[in-house]
């Protein structure tokens, strides 16, 4: 169904409304930024920053707040369901929260901001339709549901994740969150990732008495240490994998009868995994039987995936950004970072933007921490809030949009579950 001019023009009027409605709140939102900030709390700890968010959402009795929602510092807020005929199912819109920061330098990655990105969004689009005289006037076909959803333990541990498993996404059909970066880009694939701890035992005794009667723990650790370095050769350009030795012994003098490693091992597709995995276990397993050492090698953690892409979704929001000044750059598909937002874009339409912050400086850095807390930080991360619910607009008032950004979901989840076909990744000539 394509829009009218009345309704093109009732739809940029309730996006013109966004700008305002956030614009009110400035001060309470920079408030709530800055309490989360001085107050970093670690992966599944964010109990104070999650009672600073149910406090805030509370304030406004338009909000249905649930605290410890399915995990004990997740939050779930909901407004609505607005417009649209009474027994219609609410079309649910989501704005998602970070706010766990890194051990040691607090909010270097400026999840605070995050936080205050995705509560702006909500209560920027909440706030125009309830500028709306008559339900109809926005012109959407269904009935409107808002949804914040505060998600824990995104630096360590995967709350999304968990979050997922328990249900959390069922009813949403699109979601939205924006992160700190250097600049402002609509797409990063990020990648996939899994953590993994290998543990080796062997047997304890002097190191120069009688070093024959030990097994060396440390010798099986370092043996793995550098096979997976001489992997690296042999790994795609863009495979990643690092680590470090958490535990190498107690003393020099005796042999050390327990080592541990941790490592991260990253793809660009979440199905290119289960193969960097095999490459590293064999590294793990063969310095085990180098050195008479038992292994034990686990996953601890919740694999992140890529994020799915979506067109058009990524382009709604440029149009929006630029609509309020934001310059976009394009930035080649060689970014390593991931984030659990991937395994969210496997069950639900999204988008993940990056946005400048008004520093150049890199983030998990003391820089960063500094930069997230600056008041200068505000008016970009207010700025990418009000594309965000932009985009909402454009997706909830336009059918042939929300269609679009569904059928693209479809076809990337599928090309992704299909695996890439067998090419050259690297354009490079053989000779």
């Amino acid at each position: 169904m394509a829009l009218g001019s009345q309704s093109r023009e009732n739809r940029m009027q309730l996006k013109h409304n966004i700008g305002p409605c956030i614009d009110t709140i400035q001060d309470k939102l920079f408030i709530l930024s800055q309490d989360i900030w001085r107050c970093p709390e670690l992966a599944h700890g964010e109990k104070q920053s999650h009672d600073r968010l149910v406090r805030f959402l509370s304030d406004d009795n338009l909000w249905v707040v649930e605290s410890h929602y399915k995990l004990p510092t997740a939050v779930r807020a909901t407004w609505g369901p607005f417009g649209g005929k009474d027994g219609d199912r609410a079309l649910n819109v989501g704005f998602l929260c970070e706010y766990d920061a890194l051990p040691g330098i607090g909010h270097a990655c400026g999840h605070n901001l995050i936080a205050e990105v995705g509560v702006a969004a909500a209560l920027g689009l909440t706030g125009a339709l309830g500028l709306v005289r008559e339900p109809t006037d926005c012109l959407t076909p269904l009935r409107v549901k808002v949804t914040v959803l505060g998600t824990p333990a995104e630096e360590d541990g995967g709350g999304k994740v968990d979050l997922i498993l328990a249900g959390a996404f069922e009813d949403m059909d699109v979601v939205f969150m924006a992160h700190p970066a250097q600049q402002d880009v609509a797409f990063l694939p990020c990648v996939s990732i899994t953590d993994v701890t290998v543990k080796y035992h062997g047997k304890a005794s002097h190191a120069a008495a009688y070093p024959w009667e030990g097994v060396n723990a440390l010798d099986a650790a370092v043996l793995a240490y550098n096979s997976l370095s001489v992997l690296r050769q042999q790994l795609k350009p863009d495979w990643r994998l690092h680590g470090i030795i958490k535990h190498g012994g107690v003393k020099p003098n005796i042999i050390p009868a327990y080592t541990e490693l941790e490592y991260y091992l990253r793809t660009p597709l979440v199905t290119d995994l289960s193969d960097l995995k095999a490459k590293a276990e064999a590294c793990f397993r063969s310095a085990a039987m180098a050195t008479g050492c038992q292994v034990e090698i686990t996953y601890p953690n919740h694999t992140y995936s890529n994020i799915l892409p979506n067109a058009t979704l990524a382009q709604l929001y440029k149009e929006n950004g630029r609509a309020l000044g934001i310059e976009f750059v394009e930035v080649q598909n060689n970014f390593s970072g991931s984030t659990d937002f991937g395994n969210v874009s496997f069950v639900v339409p999204g988008i993940h933007p990056f946005f400048y912050i008004g520093t150049d400086a890199l983030n998990h850095t003391e820089e960063y921490t500094a930069a997230a807390g600056a008041e200068k930080a505000q008016f970009y991360t207010l700025r990418t809030a009000k594309a965000l619910a932009m985009t909402a607009v454009d997706v909830l008032c336009c059918p042939e949009l929300f269609h679009k950004m569904r059928e693209e979901f479809s076809e990337a989840k599928l090309k992704q579950e299909q695996g890439p076909k067998d090419k050259d990744t690297t354009g490079s000539t053989h000779s």
